[in-house]
């Protein structure tokens, strides 16, 4: 496969998406360290491990396969989280990409809630069905991670199903085991009525927030 993923930035009226960089880490830090209730079925770095999961995201964007971010809020000027585009797919041909997942998602307690997600979300499927061109943006989470499924389906991706010890676990103290995996999906002919979906939902927070 020759296609490699290379995100550009992606600005939205409540989150930049920002090529993920070292000058993100203290923000990123500070973000993980709030509360982290949330995270029982996502790994969230502490933030001493903050470099080093720079440094292990930007090895992977270097075989081409990732495209790793940090979530910029508008308000603060802070990193406040990251996502990622990774597993790109070239069915067809080598250089056109015809599905991608977005994943490796996490965003800081004060960000959540705040539509943050849902306007990054529209930033990433635009540019993946508009810019690419792609037939499919995927999504998965642990299947018992019912916080992260409703999150999901909130962007009117479709739930597809749960693959049996589809992936590692990320939860704490399961290393070393497998997971379930709920899957979803959003296709390039549901991707106009989806981006109205996500729209209506950014503009509502930005309303609130006026």
């Amino acid at each position: 496969m020759s296609f490699e993923l290379e995100g550009p930035v992606l600005e939205g009226a409540l989150v930049r998406l920002e090529p993920l960089d070292h000058r993100h880490a203290a923000d990123l830090a500070r973000a993980a360290e709030e509360n982290r209730d949330t995270y029982a079925f996502t790994w969230v770095p502490r933030a001493g491990e903050v470099g080093a999961y720079v440094d292990a995201q930007l090895a992977r964007a270097a075989t081409g396969r990732l495209a790793p971010y940090a979530q910029i809020s508008t308000a603060t000027g802070r990193a406040v989280g990251a996502t990622a585009y990774w597993e790109p797919r070239c069915w067809l041909t080598d250089d056109q990409l015809d599905a991608v997942e977005v994943g490796f998602t996490w965003l800081g307690a004060s960000a959540q809630g705040t539509g943050v997600n849902a306007e990054a979300k529209l930033l990433l499927f635009r540019y993946a069905f508009e810019h690419w061109g792609v037939s499919r943006v995927d999504l998965k989470t642990d299947a018992r991670n019912s916080r992260s499924r409703a999150a999901i389906q909130s962007t009117g991706a479709c739930f597809e199903g749960v693959l049996r010890n589809w992936s590692r676990s990320w939860a704490p103290g399961e290393d070393g085991r497998l997971r379930d995996s709920a899957i979803f999906s959003v296709t390039a002919t549901e991707w106009a009525e989806c981006r109205v979906r996500l729209e209506e939902r950014v503009a509502g927070f930005l309303s609130r927030a006026g």
